[in-house]
């Protein structure tokens, strides 16, 4: 008869200790700066137990296939490639949790952050001394190599606008440079938003100030390879996520986005239609019409660009979207009359008539786009 197999009698003891530190780095386009981070994280954690978690969204430069060559060499190299999902968000989210350390760490792949501050930011979560570390660029002995200015401003900006509107105490909740200790995570994860770009931000924010939190300094580096994660939306993106934790995550950041693009094609429908009267001198009707489709238009491609960034379409999946939203857009005017007449005959107030119709169009077309134009697979 076989002999029942103890848990563990034949596993090495290392293997039974597991990762002291796991190293999340959320990647897309990285192929020439996988391996060198690689090696940098190597050659500076000689001394603790770690892995790395390489998060890529399906990189079109093979990013993920480096990663798996690097993983057969070392099993402290994971790989998760993920499929239909975009987000630096979502992928830190994922990361996280599919590591196995009590101490995580967040850094780019683009060899700007400084890696060799790791055991330092290891040994302030070990020690008890923080529950949070922040490679801060905001508190004396920072520099920069990599840091243009317009970029700088704009970080300068936004670090501003969080730590107002959201009263966020740390210098530099912008920072993608972080390490913080798995149960702390593990407790604000399902309030996050797997959407956007400033994890950290979220991370602060949901935890209302109950983080113990010590930043510290670091060398922000230039570029070696490889394109900014940042595009020009990130600008609407930020400010999506502010809102959406201004309001205690009731209204989720998809949808501020969502309702923030409708806001930009009100402004293109009213542009359109002043230049078909005023320049073309076609009639309101005409003028109306071709308004409106630039902006159902327009907002179809900003929510593509944006909005459904991770469920992003393509090719003929675009034409077949494009024509889907606007026949729900069509519908969702309809909805938005019929709401604005039923509150004007309750209560004759023309601008309370308007704002109910436009929320009810908006929500209308948030709700059915996600089910027939950006549905999941």
């Amino acid at each position: 008869m076989n002999e029942a197999i103890r848990p563990g009698s034949d596993v090495p003891q290392q293997a039974q200790e597991g990762p002291e530190l796991s190293v999340i780095v959320p990647t897309f386009n990285e192929r020439d700066n996988v391996t060198v981070l690689y090696r940098r994280l190597e050659a500076t954690l000689v001394n603790v137990a770690w892995e790395v978690v390489f998060v890529d969204d399906n990189s079109p430069d093979g990013t993920w296939d480096v990663v798996r060559a690097l993983a057969q060499q070392d099993s402290r190299v994971r790989c998760i490639r993920r499929i239909g999902r975009r987000g630096l968000s979502g992928a830190c989210i994922e990361g996280i949790l599919a590591s196995s350390a009590p101490f995580v760490a967040v850094i780019d792949a683009d060899l700007q952050h400084d890696e060799t501050q790791l055991p330092k930011m290891l040994l302030l979560l070990a020690s008890d001394q923080a529950d949070l570390v922040v490679g801060s660029r905001y508190i004396e002995g920072y520099k920069s190599e990599g840091f243009n200015k317009q970029r700088a401003g704009a970080s300068a900006l936004a670090t501003e606008v969080a730590r107002k509107m959201l009263r966020v105490e740390i210098a530099d909740p912008m920072s993608g440079f972080f390490m913080i200790r798995r149960d702390r995570f593990e407790q604000l994860a399902p309030e996050l938003s797997v959407h956007g770009f400033k994890i950290l931000l979220d991370v602060v924010a949901t935890a209302h100030g109950t983080l113990r939190a010590v930043e510290i300094p670091y060398t922000f580096g230039a570029r070696q390879h490889g394109e900014s994660k940042l595009d020009s939306m990130v600008a609407l993106d930020f400010l999506g996520l502010v809102l959406a934790k201004l309001s205690n995550d009731i209204v989720s950041l998809r949808f501020i986005l969502f309702a923030m693009v409708g806001g930009i094609g009100l402004v293109v429908h009213l542009t359109t239609l002043f230049i078909g009267l005023q320049l073309f001198k076609a009639p309101f009707a005409e003028a109306q019409a071709a308004g409106a489709i630039v902006a159902m238009t327009s907002n179809f491609i900003l929510n593509n660009f944006l909005t459904y960034r991770d469920q992003r379409l393509k090719g003929f999946a675009l034409l077949r979207g494009l024509i889907a939203f606007y026949i729900v857009c069509s519908v969702g005017l309809l909805a938005n009359v019929g709401v604005a007449f039923s509150v004007y005959d309750q209560e004759p107030i023309w601008w309370l008539a308007g704002m109910a119709g436009a929320l009810m169009g908006v929500v209308w077309n948030y709700a059915m786009s996600g089910l027939f134009v950006w549905r999941k697979k």
